[in-house]
């Protein structure tokens, strides 16, 4: 297409319309006078919220609504858009962003002539500037793409949801994506209950050369003519699990190792010098980021997301905003060549010439489905440098941006080489019947590991010693014998990264998923995050939808199947097929499954328990909420008797206190309800007494809200003084009609309580 020019002198300015409030103020001080640049606050249109606003009769025809925030902005962006000569939509470089570009164009009926569509996949004044040169229309393949994600989206959950309350409970939620990955977590819980552990014994030698610094370790690796060490592959749901294991299982097997390698003699038998290289690893993509900033900064997937939003979207320095890293929500690991020469130079001059590899670096995407017209996330100007702009950064923001910074200026970089040996050395006087082996590993040039710590580099070093000089022949003194006990552990649970790289690897999912997808399934208490160790467990809840959808619905459970429906997005964005064609693959077979699922999944009962009840004495059953399971008694809802369980499905103990009961006198507990801890009466249900704990922990009365003097502006009723797990707040008295809230100090509570009191 031409290149757009600026509107003429006798028309408005022309009008940039973008998602967010932040970019819309950085592309205002680059783009200047001539444009007027409006934030669209992001979704301006989608499916309604209450029904499934898609006809499966008509074609899958979906029925779009204005999201409420997007009324308020309407009139305002029809205005403008009226007024102005183009209307360029310069929403966010992908899929999701093409849609709501076109969503606008839609919502506001702009002229096939005026719309210009362009983007960036960095918010500068070069690249920003350069997006007007290549200005389009609307991709509709893109549009269907994503039109044809929310659609089978909202089918599944919206048919799949009701099931599950019917079956389950009411609450639940089911999604394509999401249920596989809860799956994930449910196999892997099941995988490590049915592990079978597994005892064994390795041995090692303590060796010196001639008295020679340094002493080294060599393991037994040949007895009897035969490897010691023994690998077994588990097939696991998502992946195959190695264990490490020897021949030696019981530590009586040992004592002829230790016979021989006492008696001796040791001898070097051969002695294998090589020099190897490792390549860097190629800059961020969205995945990737997710997995090191969780690894390496603790970050959640959702955490690390916002603050790169943040970073992309821009940063004030020195007066000046301007994005600092690509668009964070990429699969590709293209790099601008201009970048690559800026950043050869970088290198050179701060590393030196040896650092600069002979040829630029190009890494070939892995992820199914890359889009390779992105770029990887890099810093958008090398020479800014994470200590040279930290006065500007929140904690938070200067940690992502070090991490990016230095994982791309690594993958740069010339490759690390390393001196490496490997020595066998033989034991008593026959051959090949005990074997010793040590290994040694020194950097000979560090290259990008000056940079970025490689975290797969230090694992392969842990198995290195530093040896002596070692020649064929030589023989060896033995110093010590080292024996151990193992035990072969279960694979590990996931947690955020792992699980992350395992739908990578799958294809299930794309980059702007998996943070939200982890979210909503620990929102619907389908899996938690473990105390201390933070990894990702299933619950009995997330165990049992699980086990109810895999046995009715195989194709939506299956990771392969899930990847395959990610294929076939990406072959709508490419306009090789049409999205409806794909609608009526799918629901033809799932409308059977939801069928045969309505009528042949079991219904989920409460399971009896052998607790009684501490109200009438009847026994409890343990029933489940959204909150999580509970004993309820038996005879519910004749008697209302409840105890709370952990997840671990143990009985939630009352905490004991000092404090009182002012009505009995007998001691306060500190139980837990749905809206936290609270005070009540250890003599329930004789009393009920309770009280509210604020924030600051201070016990709260929970008699009714204290009518105060302040009145409502909205409707003009007193204002009540109610207390919440935050503390007191002011609220309207003419509550649910009018939610008019206030909030007030410490102070101005005490001075309103005194006047209500007329004190």
């Amino acid at each position: 297409m031409a290149t757009v020019k600026k509107a003429k002198e006798t028309k408005s300015k022309n009008l940039v319309i973008v998602e967010s409030p932040t970019k819309q103020k950085t592309i205002s001080k680059i783009l200047g006078p001539d444009f007027v640049v409006k934030s669209c606050f992001g979704h301006v249109r989608d499916l309604p919220e209450r029904e499934i606003g898609v006809d499966e009769k008509h074609d899958f025809t979906p029925t779009y609504v204005p999201v409420e925030k997007a009324k308020k902005i309407t009139s305002e962006l029809n205005k403008l858009a009226k007024d102005s000569e183009y209307v360029y939509l310069a929403t966010d470089p992908d899929r999701e962003g093409e849609a709501i570009a076109w969503h606008l164009t839609e919502l506001l009926k702009i002229p096939k002539e005026k719309i210009r569509r362009i983007f960036f996949h960095e918010i500068t004044p070069s690249a920003v500037k350069e997006s007007f040169d290549h200005a389009r229309a609307i991709d509709v393949n893109l549009v269907d793409a994503q039109q044809a994600r929310r659609v089978l989206d909202r089918l599944v959950g919206y048919k799949l949801s009701p099931l599950l309350w019917k079956k389950i409970m009411r609450g639940l939620s089911a999604g394509r994506v999401q249920s596989v990955a809860v799956r994930l977590l449910a196999e892997r819980a099941k995988e490590i209950s049915d592990f079978k552990e597994e005892e064994y014994f390795s041995i090692s030698a303590e060796l010196e050369k001639d008295g020679a610094q340094p002493k080294f370790d060599a393991r037994l690796s040949k007895w009897q003519g035969k490897n010691t060490e023994i690998i077994t592959t588990y097939e696991l749901f998502a992946e195959d699990y190695k264990v490490k294991t020897t021949v030696f299982k019981k530590e009586e097997e040992l004592a002829p190792v230790n016979a021989m390698l006492r008696q001796g003699p040791l001898t070097v038998k051969s002695v294998e010098k090589k020099e190897i290289k490792q390549r860097a690893k190629p800059p961020f993509i969205t995945s990737s980021l997710q997995q090191d900033a969780y690894n390496k900064l603790g970050f959640q997937s959702q955490k690390t997301m916002l603050t790169a939003q943040t970073l992309y979207e821009g940063v004030e320095i020195a007066g000046e905003i301007t994005g600092l890293i690509t668009y964070m929500r990429t699969d590709s690991f293209n790099v601008s060549n201009i970048l690559q020469s800026q950043t050869r130079k970088f290198i050179s001059d701060k590393y030196g010439a040896p650092f600069v590899p002979a040829s630029p670096n190009f890494f070939r995407s892995k992820v199914k489905g890359a889009q390779e017209a992105h770029e990887a996330i890099h810093p958008t100007d090398v020479y800014k440098t994470p200590a040279n702009i930290k006065p500007y950064l929140t904690p938070d923001q200067f940690k992502l941006y070090e991490l990016i910074w230095l994982r791309f200026i690594a993958s740069q970089m010339a490759d690390a080489v390393f001196n490496t040996v490997s020595v066998d050395i033989e034991v008593g006087p026959t051959p090949e019947e005990c074997i010793l082996r040590a290994t040694g590993r020194t950097v000979k040039f560090p290259g990008f590991l000056s940079v970025y710590a490689d975290d797969d580099a230090d694992e392969e070093s842990e198995d290195s010693a530093m040896l002596p000089q070692l020649a064929e022949g030589d023989k060896l003194k033995l110093f010590d014998i080292i024996s151990k006990e193992h035990k072969t552990a279960p694979p590990p649970n996931y947690n955020e990264a792992s699980l992350i790289k395992t739908l990578e690897k799958h294809g299930i999912g794309r980059p702007s998923t998996y943070a939200p997808t982890i979210k909503t399934i620990l929102d619907r208490k389908y899996i938690l995050r473990a105390p201390k160790t933070n990894k990702l467990l299933a619950t009995d809840l997330g165990i049992t939808v699980t086990d109810q959808l895999k046995g009715f619905f195989k194709d939506i459970m299956e990771l392969s199947y899930t990847a395959e429906i990610e294929d076939k997005l990406d072959s709508i964005a490419e306009g090789e097929i049409n999205w409806v064609n794909v609608m009526k693959d799918f629901y033809k077979g799932f409308t059977a499954e939801l069928e045969a699922a309505d009528k042949g999944m079991r219904r989920d009962e409460p399971k009896p328990s052998d607790e009684k009840c501490p109200l009438c004495g009847a026994l409890m059953v343990v029933r489940r909420s959204r909150f999580g399971q509970y004993l309820a008694c038996s005879t519910y809802p004749d008697c209302k008797g409840k105890i709370n369980l952990t997840t671990g499905g143990e009985k939630v103990e009352p905490e004991m206190t000092e404090e009182k009961c002012d009505k009995c006198g007998a001691p306060m507990v500190i139980r837990s309800g749905r809206r936290g801890k609270f005070l009540a009466c250890s003599a329930y249900p004789k009393c009920k007494n309770t009280y509210s704990i604020n924030a600051q922990g201070q016990k709260v009365a929970s008699s009714g809200p204290l009518l105060t003097n302040v009145m409502c502006e909205k409707c003009g009723k007193p204002m009540a003084l109610r207390t919440s797990k935050r503390g007191q707040f002011l609220g309207c008295s003419g509550y649910p009609k009018c939610k008019t809230i206030v909030s007030v100090s410490p102070e101005e509570i005490e001075k309103i309580k005194k006047e209500a009191e007329g004190k």
